[in-house]
């Protein structure tokens, strides 16, 4: 990277460039992968996308809806509209957010904390425009420039200097796009500033003030969910068709018996899973019968609209959405009649419904909401499901996924449970409320448009690929030794999944991953076979 990039100024972003830092300076990754030439290189990327869309700050596309004015007349459009969201951004109406975010915008130090904190700043040796601080600094000078005295006369002087314009505007929308929202920089940060919530405000004001968001994330996510119940595209029909499939699998694999409680009324738990894992994970699902039938837990699933899949993707850009989705969400509980919503492995539906909803829903609509974690948890403690560890005696670590730890602080029970089930469990380096984000937080992990995916792959999960191969050592490379990746949420599930096929891991080095009812089930004593495929002959 040359020594331009890396000292840009938040002014620079209005400056005429092809691309203004292009991503050519990546941390090396610890042997194997410092020399053995597996990492893919970038998807050379296409004149036509830059000329449609805005690839001018790293040379990724983010945001596949946000389009070039063709007139001069559309530009200030544009423009307009921005000016108007980005002062109702401070105002009292956008009251969930408004404190927080003043506050940041006024109280930053500028001793950069954020940016040792961030794993996409790291992983990209020290790019300016992936510093947490820097985002906000720039939607800082822009408000100024348009929204206070000092700014609209001074300018210049009293650090207003971000010219407004399409290209800026959409240079700061896509660098909302190169934040996890894993809320790690908030965290350190020595004034409790947060930065994260800065990206998702941006995120917030293009997606209800313009209109533009992710396509995998809003057209092919809320709306195809709030039309048909499901961001996979899974209707009420073909849920019930999965589940016969899934029963029928159970048995041919286990020899059990195991039928999903559909629609029971009055049950305790009504179980909502990220309906992702029905389609490509459906090991998981299955997991989760098998434990909760042979603990005995009065349990059921929904087939109603909105009834079976947890995700709900406004939590990442967008509140209207979010809360049209938490609401209906609340509204099957309600009608089944259940004591408590229990989340499975989906770490963005545990904040979605246990944190973001708690705010935005009436208190008469709400239901309890609780993890899946802590309950699994009981079952071990109490002996209500019994292990043989050594059923899981190979190396085993746990990716923590941010939503479940760092934002809920649910920290010990999942470490519980594989103590008592896994004897080799090691921690990754940090690890906890510490521990750095899977690269596939708040809608990475399904965006793919354009050539996103290389900057999920390759930078934002560079630093958990680091973690996994440290957390191993010397046995990482051996590919005698089978190892395994617990995580227990189906986002960061699927970015491992994508690190391991990119890298080659899993067939070079035998590394494997899943969720953490996955293994439990592979630990049960009564389990006669390996639940795991890769441990069967």
């Amino acid at each position: 990277m040359s020594t331009t990039t890396k000292h840009l100024k938040p002014r620079d972003m209005a400056r005429s460039a092809d691309v203004l830092s292009p991503v050519d300076d990546l941390a090396t990754l610890p042997a194997p992968y410092d020399e053995n030439g597996l990492e893919p290189g970038f998807k050379e990327p296409k004149e036509q996308w830059a000329a449609e869309h805005c690839a001018s700050l790293d040379g990724f596309i983010a945001l596949d809806t946000l389009k070039r004015p063709e007139t001069k007349e559309e530009e200030d459009e544009f423009v307009r509209r921005f000016l108007a969201g980005l002062e109702k951004l401070f105002q009292d109406a956008n009251r969930n957010a408004v404190q927080p975010l003043a506050l940041t915008m006024e109280y930053c130090a500028k001793c950069n904390t954020c940016s040792s904190a961030c794993h996409i700043y790291e992983a990209a040796n020290g790019d300016e425009i992936y510093r947490p601080s820097f985002r906000a600094d720039v939607l800082r000078r822009m408000y100024k420039r348009h929204f206070t005295p000092s700014g609209k006369y001074l300018g210049n002087f009293v650090g207003a200097d971000v010219e407004v314009n399409w290209e800026s505007i959409a240079r700061l929308g896509e660098s909302a796009y190169r934040c996890n929202l894993c809320r790690r920089c908030g965290q350190a940060c020595p004034m409790g500033l947060d930065n994260g919530l800065v990206a998702r405000e941006i995120r917030k004001l293009f997606s209800q003030e313009l209109g533009i968001a992710p396509t995998p994330v809003h057209a092919k996510g809320t709306e195809l969910q709030l039309r048909v119940g499901s961001t996979t595209g899974l209707t009420r029909p073909a849920l019930l068709d999965t589940l016969e499939f899934i029963e029928e699998d159970i048995e041919e694999q286990t020899g059990r018996k195991v039928k999903f409680p559909i629609d029971k009324e009055s049950a305790d738990v009504l179980l909502l899973h990220n309906a992702g894992e029905f389609i490509a994970w459906p090991e998981n699902p299955a997991a989760f019968a098998i434990l909760l039938d042979e603990a005995g837990v009065n349990w059921t699933l929904s087939s109603e609209l909105m009834g079976y899949d947890g995700v709900n993707y406004g939590a990442w850009y967008d509140d209207v959405q979010l809360k049209k989705i938490a609401t209906a969400q609340f509204e099957v509980a309600k009608k089944l009649g259940v004591k408590r919503i229990v989340v499975g492995e989906c770490g963005h539906a545990h904040k979605a419904l246990g944190v973001s909803a708690d705010r935005l829903a009436e208190s008469g609509d709400k239901v309890p909401v609780e993890s899946f974690i802590p309950l699994m948890a009981e079952l071990v403690r109490t002996g209500r499901l019994k292990f043989d560890p050594k059923k899981n005696d190979f190396p085993v670590t746990l990716h923590d996924p941010c939503n479940v730890v760092r934002q809920m602080g649910i920290v010990m029970p999942q470490r519980e449970i594989l103590k008592a089930i896994a004897p080799q469990f090691r921690e990754m380096t940090p690890h906890g409320v510490d521990n750095y984000c899977c690269g596939g937080g708040s809608g990475f992990a399904i965006m793919n448009s354009y050539n996103f995916g290389d900057f999920r792959n390759k930078v934002s999960s560079r630093k958990k690929f680091e973690q996994i191969i440290n957390a191993f050592g010397d046995e990482f490379s051996n590919p005698d030794v089978v190892k395994f990746v617990c995580a227990p949420c189906s986002n960061c599930k699927g970015t491992i999944r994508d690190i391991l096929k990119d890298f080659k891991v899993t067939k070079n080095y035998n590394v494997h991953y899943g969720g953490l009812v996955d293994i439990m089930v592979n630990g049960l004593a009564s389990m006669e076979r390996p639940y795991f495929e890769f441990l069967r002959d």
